[in-house]
């Protein structure tokens, strides 16, 4: 693997590109602003010391000036000299000569001057900066009395190796916190990227069916996040799994159960010494295994069409009172065979907006699903209400109810509670749900301890239209 395409190099070098440039904007902004600052602070100083130091050299005798310039050049640490003028009075012929100075090197470095003649004719101070020799100076002139001027000259070059030396230490300072930070950056950024290939790893296994091993990750940061919902997936596609695989044993299980049972019949009627009770006996039976047979398959037909969105509800009143009573009418044998108590409490107006046969085929599953997954004995309440333009059917028994770690999932496909009774393939409430969404309203569950209420909620027939499209979902109250 290309080292320089891992995350620590990366990182590391996104770290020292950053320190770069942060090093650069200080040379660039920082260094020639403290720079700056210093030659002002000079000549702050050497304006603030000219007024005292002109009107001691003016007061001076020619026996004690060049005393008083030395005495005035040690207290400001500069050069000062001191200018006459000659023709004062033609500016065209105007020249300034030095009457006085305090260093006792040539005069022509300073004859030229440009800043004492401008102090002269503007008649107040001047300062800036210049280079001579090779080394610069800050410079004040000062106008004194009309007449004479002084020029304080000091050098930069004190202020200047100050700054050169900032300079140098940060240039030291940064290449040291490039090399720190090139080490930690990679360093930490492989310790990063190692949790990343943890997480790849987990994730290929996942993508290979492999859901035994789990998903951790210590970290409290983002990738301890997503190692938490890899492994929240990882649980769900486990089951997921594990439902498919019981599912395909179901159906086998279900599909072939009838098949050997139909044929073992068909093989039994070819007998011809069988009484006419007896083929009727077995006609009955093989008409039950047929059905089995037509339920499962419609089942699996009605989801294939739901995925492709194939199924079409119409947009008609449904009296879901009227409903209850039919799906009463046709389960009230099995109720009574399994020992079920059927009962139904019907509003006396509870008219919805939907599918009248997409609605019964609710009805059916709910109930089915009341009678088969309850004891013998339990009570199975079939009611209707009206609930915040929502029209309920409402499928309640007071049987064992459902444990809450399955109740969210028991409308999902193939899904069957453990320990439940192994009736059917799983599809019905799936089924349930996505027919209800269909025509604008939904299935919810309330489960508690010892009762279970299944409801189907629909637009009532008075509220607007809804659109024909899956998805839509009316939150029905189960209070």
């Amino acid at each position: 693997m290309n080292p320089f395409r891992s995350v620590g190099a990366r990182l590391g070098l996104g770290l020292a590109i950053v320190l770069t440039g942060a090093l650069v904007l200080v040379d660039l902004i920082v260094v020639p602003t403290l720079e700056r600052n210093l030659v002002n602070a000079k000549l702050g100083q050497l304006r603030e010391a000219a007024p005292t130091i002109g009107s001691q050299l003016v007061n001076s005798s020619p026996f004690t000036l060049d005393e008083v310039i030395q005495s005035a050049a040690a207290s400001v640490n500069a050069r000062v000299i001191y200018f006459h003028p000659l023709n004062p009075d033609n500016p065209s012929a105007l020249r300034l000569f030095v009457f006085a100075d305090s260093s006792s090197v040539t005069l022509g470095d300073v004859e030229s001057d440009r800043l004492a003649p401008r102090a002269f004719l503007d008649q107040q101070p001047v300062s800036g900066t210049l280079t001579s020799d090779g080394e610069r100076y800050a410079e004040v002139a000062y106008p004194v009395l009309g007449g004479p001027v002084v020029l304080l000259r000091a050098s930069l070059a004190d202020s200047l190796q100050s700054v050169q030396l900032v300079r140098r230490r940060l240039v030291i300072a940064g290449l040291i916190a490039l090399a720190a930070a090139l080490l930690v950056g990679y360093v930490a950024a492989s310790l990063f990227a190692r949790r990343i290939r943890r997480l790849e790893r987990a994730a290929d296994r996942i993508a290979g069916g492999d859901f035994s091993e789990p998903v951790s990750d210590r970290g409290r940061d983002e990738l301890g996040d997503l190692a938490a919902t890899m492994e929240r997936m990882r649980q769900r596609l486990a089951q997921l799994e594990h439902a498919r695989r019981e599912f395909i044993a179901n159906a086998s299980h279900e599909l072939r159960t009838p098949i050997f049972s139909l044929g073992g019949f068909l093989e039994l009627l070819d007998e011809e010494d069988l009484d006419p009770e007896t083929q009727a006996e077995f006609m009955a039976t093989m008409r039950e295994q047929i059905e089995r047979l037509t339920k499962l398959a419609t089942d699996l037909l009605d989801l294939s069409r739901l995925d492709v969105g194939r199924i079409r509800v119409e947009q008609e009143a449904v009296d879901l009172a009227e409903l209850a009573s039919t799906v009463a009418d046709e389960f009230r044998a099995v109720a009574q065979t399994s020992g079920h108590e059927l009962v139904v409490d019907g509003a006396d107006e509870a008219t919805a907006l939907g599918d009248w046969e997409r609605a019964l085929q609710i009805g059916r599953i709910l109930a089915e699903n009341a009678l088969v997954h309850t004891p013998p004995g339990t009570p199975v309440r079939l009611s209707t209400a009206r609930r915040e333009g929502l029209v309920v059917l409402t499928v309640e028994d007071e049987g064992p109810g459902i444990p809450p770690e399955h109740a969210d999932h028991v409308f999902e496909r193939f899904y069957r509670v453990e320990g439940g009774v192994a009736s059917g393939s799983g599809l019905g409430l799936a089924i349930a749900r996505e027919l209800a969404e269909l025509m604008g309203g939904s299935v919810e569950l309330r489960a508690i301890p010892g009762r279970t209420i299944f409801a189907l909620a629909l637009p009532a027939a008075a509220s607007e239209p809804f659109p024909r499209e899956k998805g839509r979902e009316a939150e029905p109250s189960l209070q």
